[in-house]
């Protein structure tokens, strides 16, 4: 490809501009940095618009491998590895006789000489797409999987299998019997492998399921799914058996849900694993937590507050009583949030009791209990006897009906604090949902002292994290959003001209992901007397959020821009859990 031609290609698309372009020359002169490298250096173009423009200007379809998008290990396996990191190739799908691959440089002569000579080898055809850079290092990624170290171990279960069927070993055990077996069994390598590469990976969640003719394990990191593994469906029951023996789990009910956690030592520190079994048609299905204790309580500031909300949530944790209710969706990161404020109220002249389901991590001097509706032992009836434990600060996991919603209201009434969860789209949301579960009105001022609401958004990469000019349809909602913040925030932000973000990009710091951890995003609502008045006389949710305004609040997508101006997450994930679709931009 003439680099001059496709400057021009770039120029004719109106891509690129002309007046960049000359300025971009006179930088790759002085900086010896190609033109090229240049334009997305100064996310002129980001890098999957360049990369299909560039397939166009040659003639090679564009491919975007989603992320978590599953390339079956069969098809892996027709490029190794090293050739794959060495020309830059990567098969991403086999339809018949036809090897789909994807290549960073279509042009690239000898990474074309080897995919002919690879498909000559097998029987098959290609068909050749330009990928990104980056996306080459997520899919690349798949290569190392569990599937190496499983291997052995899975040959070995098999044979196993094979001997038992052979000798016909009676369908019905004892239970120690079978313990035995599985303990035995190679099973409990693979096993041992899983977690132990879900916690190198910085994974929070294991899913093991049934998907098709084969089981699948996938690993959440920073909220996002990855396909980690695939094994033959028929040792499902043998994996899901030796996790229900770690979690003292019943191996022979398989007909409803169970749940159960264990602990054990990996790389070097106690991690405890809070494990769900669910039944489905093709087999029961795990999803596993992963908790590491050794990370300790993480204080607010950690979390992601700051500021204003920070100030806000500080001053209602000094009340001597009332209700301070965390909202948000399922992961969000209330229950952490609800840690770190006990943390700071947990002292010696202080009693707390929880009631919890589960209970996620054990605090020191905090009186931890776990509810059990199956015994009767729901939040409604803990709630009863927890009261009569002298407590000074109660915590609810969450408020799910109308008798929990009205004791922790008077709890709250009694003179304790009391801390919960509510799912609710965001902090005004609150007060209606309250009312709507039974509360009076009249009781809401007096027990509410605050609403917090929150959301988990990925951090970007410090070590590969790029700096961008942000769409001008992306800057307009930034622009607008920081004009409605209150004055003394406005003041206290400096915003440069012209507006920067930043994006991910991947790099072996944050394994080709671009992000690395998660932050919250916050809001938070205080009890005043003009939303006194307001619950008392019109509590709608237009009159909270006027009212919410004139405190000041700042809201979590504006929240969220702060965080993308300071380059701590991108603008796309921000607005993705704010509710903002891409069609905007």
């Amino acid at each position: 490809m003439a680099k001059k031609n496709f400057l021009e290609f770039l120029i004719k698309k109106n891509l690129v501009r002309k007046d960049q372009l000359l300025v971009l020359k006179k930088e790759s002169k002085t900086s010896d940095k190609p033109i090229e490298t240049l334009i997305l250096e100064k996310g002129i173009l980001s890098e999957k618009e360049f990369t299909k423009a560039k397939g166009e200007f040659i003639g090679v379809p564009f491919r975007q491998m989603p992320a978590g998008e599953e390339i079956p290990p069969s098809v892996l396996e027709e490029i190794p590895e090293e050739a794959a990191l060495h020309y830059k190739i990567i098969p991403l799908n086999r339809k018949n006789h036809i090897l789909e691959i994807g290549m960073v440089d279509p042009e690239d002569f000898k990474a074309r000489e080897a995919i002919k000579f690879i498909c000559l080898r097998h029987k098959l055809k290609s068909e050749i797409y330009i990928i990104a850079s980056s996306n080459f290092y997520e899919v690349v990624k798949k290569y190392r999987t569990l599937r190496e170290e499983v291997g052995t171990a899975l040959k070995e279960l098999e044979k196993e299998l094979e001997i038992e069927k052979k000798e016909k070993i009676r369908p019905v055990r004892r239970r120690k019997e079978i313990e035995r077996v599985i303990e035995e069994a190679p099973v409990s390598k693979v096993v041992a492998v899983m977690l132990r590469h879900a916690v190198e990976g910085r994974a929070s969640d294991i899913h093991i399921e049934a998907s098709g003719d084969r089981v699948r394990a996938r690993f959440r990191v920073d909220g996002i799914l990855y396909a980690s593994i695939f094994l033959p469906l028929k040792i499902l029951p043998a994996i899901v058996s030796r996790i229900k023996i770690l979690s003292n789990l019943r191996i022979d009910e398989t007909r409803v849900p169970q749940d159960g956690r264990f602990h054990t030592e990996i790389i070097g520190k106690g991690i405890d694993f809070r494990v769900s079994t669910f039944p489905t048609a093709q087999g029961e299905k795990v999803a596993i937590r992963i908790l590491d204790p050794t990370a300790g309580v993480k204080t607010l500031s950690r979390l992601g507050l700051s500021g204003k909300s920070l100030e806000i949530i500080e001053k209602g944790i000094e009340k001597p009583f009332g209700l301070i209710f965390l909202s948000g969706p399922t992961g969000s990161g209330k229950t952490t949030t609800l840690y770190a404020i006990m943390n700071i109220l947990n002292k010696e002249q202080v009693n707390i009791v929880t009631l919890e389901d589960p209970v996620e991590y054990y605090l020191d001097g905090v009186n931890q209990s776990q509810i059990r509706p199956e015994i009767g032992y729901s939040f409604a009836s803990g709630l009863r006897q927890v009261v009569r434990q002298d407590p000074d600060v109660i915590m609810v996991g969450e408020v799910r009906d109308e008798e929990t919603a009205s004791l922790v209201t008077h709890a709250a009434l009694t003179g304790h604090i009391v801390l919960s969860t509510l799912h609710t789209n965001d902090a005004v949301g609150v007060i209606p949902r309250l009312i709507d579960l039974g509360i009076q009105p009249f009781l809401i001022p007096a027990s509410l002292n605050l609403a917090v609401a929150q959301r988990l958004v990925r951090k970007l990469c410090p070590e590969c994290k790029e700096k961008i000019r942000p769409h001008p349809k992306v800057e307009r909602i930034i622009r607008e959003e920081i004009s409605k913040l209150p004055e003394e925030v406005k003041k206290e932000i400096k915003i440069s001209a012209p507006i920067y973000i930043y994006k991910a990009r991947g790099c072996k710091n944050c394994l080709n992901k671009g992000t690395k951890g998660r932050i919250a995003i916050f809001e938070a609502l205080s009890m005043t007397s003009q939303l006194e008045k307001i619950i008392l006389e019109e509590p709608s949710e237009t009159k909270i959020k006027e009212e919410a305004k004139r405190q000041g609040m700042i809201t979590m997508k504006q929240d969220g821009i702060l965080k993308v101006l300071e380059g701590i997450v991108s603008m796309e994930d921000v607005l993705k859990v704010v509710e903002v679709t891409e069609e905007q931009f």
